[in-house]
């Protein structure tokens, strides 16, 4: 989850709230609270369910589904550029974020509409079969009481996954009727073509509408607060409580619900948590009338075009999806240039617009700036490019991390009970809720004993933090039990090593951006930090692409394999993250002396 304070329009606000009645802080300040955590309480309520609802009722491969989370994630964080730059020239921050909950609550519904699960199949030597399946029940979490067979000459035969990745087919009397090799053998599923459809369709109204609330909701906090008013930063710190908070209810109740009842009740749920959130804007009783207003100088008709215009690109946002499922991966021996020309739209834009952005903007700093604000320049941009690395790690929790949870984690808790895998994401959102007062705290200490660490130092120990969150989970992996699956508290321990590496690089990632930037791009320098996260998120799904695992239904076929796989990834990530940061810890001193004082 996010703690950063951003930047905001409101430095100089047309009415500023002046009535300190909600914990020292303007009243105001309560309902957008709620109004964020209800938002973020629909958002990780569907995110919660997403990857498992592509694997298991699409049946679509891990490779096509972190591709598509990696892209969704990607755009969230894209479209707010656009939706933060329509609000401050025409819409204002609340019209704006009220037009955005709509249409995200909207997209949040469409998911509801999944139709039947999908029917898998299995093609060997080229051949298609079918595939049978039993006690399989259409829910984000497997019992491991599920069957499924491959009918070959009437004949039904079990699927069993072998070390090297070979499948053999097996009889019901246990021995092996046939063994075939890994490239010999594929698996898929048939699913409705409008039900595809409408899956895009909604991961695409929720990444527009997306793009008006997230922005602007922050807007309407910063014009509570007079410039200067040293209530803001804590004032910021409260509403984004409200992140985590919403985010570990739903993490909680919709997968419990979409177990119970079914999808459309998880993501049903997710949806009236947005409404919620879009009541308590547009049924404000006058608390919000002075705050969030549009440009006096803009007419209220320029709305409708800019409405219409923004329901207009969801079907341009559906190609980008569609173009990524698509894309085929690099020919290996390709080289750089053929993977850059095998990379969807979405990746070619992404990554065009960072390689150009950087330069360009050094080199502006370069010829407009003096020495050292061009060296505070570099500094910015070398800790934005390492931000990039640690997010794009941190944010396998939606991707693999949650397939890992559903396919070689035992989820027992207490007493029997087991979590759905879908909620094991709540575990970083009560971390930050009961750690960051802490974290705080800490830094506060450390800081009026002259010894906390700078910036780059808190970056370098963020970054070698994620890795290290990744290398207790594979010490865990050593101790799994005979069905291949780790105890959940390794997880857990994770998402708990992970959440204090996140306290030591978030809330103070955009701060540092305003105070190294140059005044008059300060602007521009925002949008590069989320062009960055965006590039972080869309990495992260083929990150989450290299741990695919191959599956029948979706469910693994060899549960060892799966486990090895993951192993071999998170060894490799874990370890290249501890390398990166200890590199951020040995550049700190001369990064430091490039930001002249500023930390």
């Amino acid at each position: 989850m996010r703690l950063n304070n951003p930047v905001t329009a409101g430095d100089e606000p047309a009415a500023v709230a002046s009535d300190p009645a909600w914990f020292g802080h303007p009243r105001q300040l309560a309902r957008l609270f709620t109004t964020e955590m209800w938002e973020r309480f629909g958002y990780y309520g569907m995110r919660a369910l997403l990857t498992l609802y592509l694997t298991k009722h699409f049946l679509f491969s891990d490779r096509t589904t972190n591709g598509i989370y990696g892209g969704f994630t990607a755009m969230v964080y894209l479209t707010p550029l656009v939706g933060g730059l329509l609000a401050d020239r025409y819409l204002g921050a609340k019209r704006s974020v009220k037009f955005g909950a709509l249409v995200m609550a909207l997209g949040y519904f469409v998911l509801c509409f999944g139709g039947e699960a999908a029917q898998p199949w299995a093609k060997i030597d080229g051949v298609r079969h079918t595939v049978v399946q039993e006690h399989v029940v259409d829910r984000p979490t497997s019992d491991g009481q599920e069957k499924r067979y491959v009918v070959i000459d009437r004949q039904r035969l079990a699927i069993h996954g072998q070390a090297d990745g070979s499948i053999a087919l097996v009889a019901g009397d246990g021995h092996v009727v046939r063994q075939v090799a890994a490239d010999r053998f594929q698996s898929g599923g048939d699913r409705s073509s409008l039900t595809t459809v409408l899956v895009l369709l909604a991961i695409s109204l929720i990444t527009v509408g997306n793009g008006f609330f997230k922005p602007n909701i922050s807007t309407m906090v910063g014009e509570l607060y007079r410039p200067g008013d040293t209530r803001k930063d804590a004032g910021f710190t409260i509403f984004y409580m409200g992140i985590n908070l919403g985010a570990l209810l739903s993490q909680v109740l919709c997968p419990i619900l979409a177990d119970v009842v079914g999808w459309w009740a998880g993501f049903l749920l997710a949806a009236i948590g947005m409404l919620v959130s879009w009541a308590l804007i547009h049924f404000d009783g006058g608390r919000l009338a002075q705050f969030g207003n549009p440009p006096a100088d803009q007419p209220n008709a320029r709305a409708l075009p800019i409405f219409v215009g923004a329901l207009v690109a969801v079907p341009l946002v559906m190609l980008l999806f569609q173009n990524l499922m698509s894309a085929a991966p690099a020919v290996p021996g390709s080289g750089v240039l053929g993977y850059v020309l095998a990379l969807p739209l979405m990746g070619k834009l992404l990554f065009g617009t960072f390689l150009i952005a950087v330069p360009a903007i050094l080199g502006y700093a370069w010829t407009s700036g003096n020495r050292e604000e061009f060296q505070m320049m570099v500094a910015a941009m070398v800790l934005i490019t390492f931000n990039t690395v640690f997010w794009t790690l941190f944010e396998q929790a939606g991707s693999s991390l949650t397939l890992f949870a559903d396919r070689n984690t035992d989820l027992t808790i207490i007493g029997g009970w087991a979590m759905p895998a879908a909620q094991t994401q709540f575990f970083n959102s009560f971390f930050i809720i009961t750690l960051a007062p802490l974290i705080s705290a800490l830094w506060i200490w450390l800081g009026r004993r002259g010894i906390e660490p700078s910036t780059p130092v808190k970056f370098g120990l963020a970054l070698a933090g994620v890795g290290a969150g990744f290398l207790f989970l594979v010490w865990g992996a050593g101790h799994a039990d005979s069905a291949f699956k780790v105890s959940v508290w390794w997880l857990a321990g994770l998402y708990l090593i992970h959440t204090i590496a996140e306290l030591c690089i978030s809330p103070v990632g955009l701060s540092m951006i305003t105070k190294l930037s140059l005044a008059r791009i300060v602007g521009l320098m925002m949008g590069v930090w989320f062009l960055s996260i965006a590039v972080a998120q869309y990495v992260a799904g083929a990150i989450a692409q290299v741990a695919s695992v191959d599956t029948v239904g979706g469910e693994v076929t060899n549960p060892k394999l799966s486990l090895d796989t993951y192993v071999h990834v998170f060894t490799t990530i874990g370890w290249v993250a501890v390398g990166i940061g200890a590199l951020l810890l040995l550049l700190a001193w001369p990064i430091r002396r490039l930001m002249h004082a500023v930390n």
